[in-house]
């Protein structure tokens, strides 16, 4: 049975570590160097106090190159279940192939458990690695990227680390499962692709923000959480303020929602985080013949007044705690569908 299934998976098998290789080779190639400008570019900003020029040049210089790599990682899974999982058994039952060996010696157990333990093995390591690998190179650009491409937004999470290797094995018995439901081998690809899509959007929309208590704050108003401050030229009219999804002092951490409150904590801001603040711009800080006119001065007259950012997230340093709990909800789900394979193949299939 392992000689059969290894000849089976084989052609697939070779194809994937080919790419696998290249790509790890192409990384660490060009992964000192990434690291090393990343280095040489903090320690220079940090001197005249420009780094936040420095993140956006640094990062804008490898977007294409950062956005390939992470839906490499993020589309592994899916093909793995696509192509490895649900062909594995549903062209078997297909073909009628599976009554041959079922009236040999080996029985129907022994036939799916190696036919998910080796297939599988190889499946969970080719994504662990190509995730690990990723994770390694894309260091400096998950420590300079905007905040919706930091390392604990969404589309970036699940392509660091070790979640794809969860992903990866949840996909490949997902299809072995739908596959051997099925009996087709293209109605068992299609469905395995629409239910792991759907779990896969439903777990950072629904599960990933409540793996643990997230934090709720309240922020002063400054550049770091600020996108835009206007106000009219001839005064007299309100400050309009426009928040970012960045948080003071909390870098790279994944807001749930950000709001502007007033002194009283009610909330004064629309969706999109924008919001007219009840400040003078006749006279005062804010009005156009203001000390300084519209930068600091006004900035600090908001915040004197009460204004606040009230927001709540999930903290930077809560990525691996996420990681590991992530992995082991996938890991229980892989084996509750393993054991309905085991079930449904000695009680249901013929």
């Amino acid at each position: 049975m392992i000689w059969l299934t290894w000849r089976q998976l084989r052609g697939s098998a070779a194809m994937t570590a080919a790419a696998l290789l290249v790509l790890a080779v192409v990384l660490a190639l060009t992964g000192p160097d990434l690291a090393t400008r990343y280095t040489a570019g903090i320690a220079e900003c940090a001197q005249d106090g420009t780094c936040d020029r420095f993140y956006d040049q640094f990062f804008g210089a490898y977007e294409l190159p950062f956005m390939a790599v992470t839906l490499v990682v993020l589309l592994l899974p899916a093909l793995i279940g696509l192509f490895w999982g649900a062909p594995l058994i549903a062209r078997e039952l297909e073909a009628g192939t599976h009554l041959l060996v079922w009236n040999q010696s080996v029985t129907r157990g022994r036939w799916l458990a190696v036919k998910l333990g080796l297939t599988g093995l190889v499946a969970v390591a080719a994504a662990g690695l190509c995730g690990l690998v990723v994770t390694w190179w894309s260091d400096p650009l998950d420590k300079s990227a905007a905040e919706s491409l930091a390392l604990m937004a969404p589309l970036v999470f699940g392509a660091r680390g070790i979640a794809p290797m969860g992903y990866a094995a949840f996909a490949f018995v997902l299809g072995v499962t739908v596959g051997m439901l099925v009996r087709r081998a293209l109605p068992a690809m299609a469905l395995t692709l629409a239910v792991f899509t759907a779990v896969q959007l439903a777990m950072p929309l629904l599960v990933r923000p409540h793996l643990m208590p997230p934090v709720t704050s309240a922020f002063e108003l400054g550049r770091a959480n600020v996108e835009n401050l206007g106000m009219t030229r001839e005064g007299g009219g309100p400050v309009r303020i426009l928040l970012r999804s960045a948080l003071p002092g909390q870098a790279g951490a994944w807001v749930l929602s950000s709001t502007l409150v007033d002194r009283s904590g009610r909330a004064i801001s629309d969706g999109d985080g924008e919001a007219a603040l009840q400040v003078s711009t006749t006279s005062g800080p804010c009005s156009p013949s203001g000390a300084v006119g519209r930068g600091d001065a006004c900035m600090a007259e908001i915040n004197r007044l009460g204004y606040r950012q009230r927001a709540t997230y999930q903290p930077l340093d809560r990525f691996w705690p996420f990681q590991w709990i992530e992995t082991g909800i996938y890991a229980l789900l892989t084996l509750g569908l393993t054991w309905l394979s085991f079930w449904w193949i000695r009680r249901r299939l013929s």
